[in-house]
């Protein structure tokens, strides 16, 4: 079976590319012709984790900072420096030594671990007067840093329960003290 069209070839050709423009249209974006996809032009978030989070005292924690999502050439993440603030009163910081960032080339660290442990009396000294005797909540906070400025952060909560190693630290203190 024959089919005639009865129209001219450029008008013919004109059909086809109209007919195609809605598929084209909503096709996604090719990452290789110059354009990155929405997810890569958005700001990474940051996740923050203890294990565990709960425990007795002293409690030895290790905590994870995860960066999701966004470029993997994220400038402002490129070679941050790193802050964590254990919400007792002390703090941990490094700083990486990097090559000068190069965009599409220079990739961000994704995860940070660091350890730490967590005790529930005061710090002076085990058993004083004033020391907390039910739980406490510590507010572990994760910051990256740029020359000072704060360019992300995450946070956790660890809590602390009073523990058989922290009655032995008060006997052992009293013992001490009389």
């Amino acid at each position: 079976m024959r089919v005639r069209f009865s129209m001219s070839r450029p008008a013919l050709l004109l059909t086809m590319a109209v007919a195609a423009v809605p598929t084209l249209a909503s096709a996604p974006l090719d990452a290789g012709a110059g354009q990155k996809p929405a997810d890569q032009n958005k700001k990474p978030s940051i996740n923050v984790r203890a294990n565990p989070p709960v425990g007795f005292s002293p409690l030895r924690v290790v905590v994870t900072a995860e960066i999701k999502g966004g470029a993997n050439d994220y400038e402002d993440f490129y070679c941050a420096s790193v802050e964590w603030d254990w919400g007792d009163d002390t703090k941990s910081e490094s700083k990486a030594d990097c090559d000068p960032y190069e965009p599409g080339k220079s990739e961000i660290k994704r995860r940070f671990i660091q350890e730490h442990t967590f005790r529930s009396l005061t710090n002076d000294m085990p058993g004083a007067a004033g020391a907390p005797t039910g739980p406490i909540q510590f507010r572990v906070r994760f910051v990256l840093k740029q020359k000072n400025k704060v360019v992300g952060s995450g946070q956790t909560v660890v809590e602390i329960r009073s523990g058989m190693g922290e009655e032995s630290l008060k006997s052992a203190a009293v013992q001490t003290a009389m």
